[in-house]
């Protein structure tokens, strides 16, 4: 059974935020599941290559182990605060020692993830009260 359009999309959206090659992402596929393209993948390969994709070095922003995931939560997590970027720069350098999002550790993005996400919810609840 070949894979849903809404999974190929996936695959094709990682492959290009990785920036990977066309060569580059043949070989893992073939390496990771043993097809040439994404459309020859079952629900089994497609887990097995996303699973790559997530413990893989390019899936990681730094050499300390910042995910691409953790980043964009974390810019959607500030986006929804509504901080400009010179503010969300000045909370990473107060309390992480941090001049950019790329310079955290995993363990630094989870803690900045858990204080954004308080952040956001103490701002929702604060507004919902009269």
């Amino acid at each position: 059974m070949t894979l849903d359009r809404k999974k190929l999309a996936v695959i094709h959206i990682v492959k290009r935020e990785l920036d990977l090659s066309d060569q580059e992402y043949r070989d893992i596929l073939q390496r990771e599941t043993g097809v040439r393209s994404a459309r020859d993948l079952d629900e089994t390969g497609f887990r097995r290559l996303m699973r790559y994709f997530a413990g893989s070095r390019h899936y990681r922003i730094n050499k300390y182990g910042l995910t691409f995931r953790q980043k964009l939560f974390i810019n959607h997590l500030v986006d929804d605060l509504g901080w400009d970027v010179q503010h969300f720069k000045n909370f990473l350098n107060k309390y992480y020692k941090k001049t950019e999002v790329d310079k955290l550790t995993k363990k630094e993005a989870i803690k900045v993830i858990e204080s954004l996400k308080n952040i956001l919810m103490h701002k929702r609840s604060s507004h919902a009260q009269p």
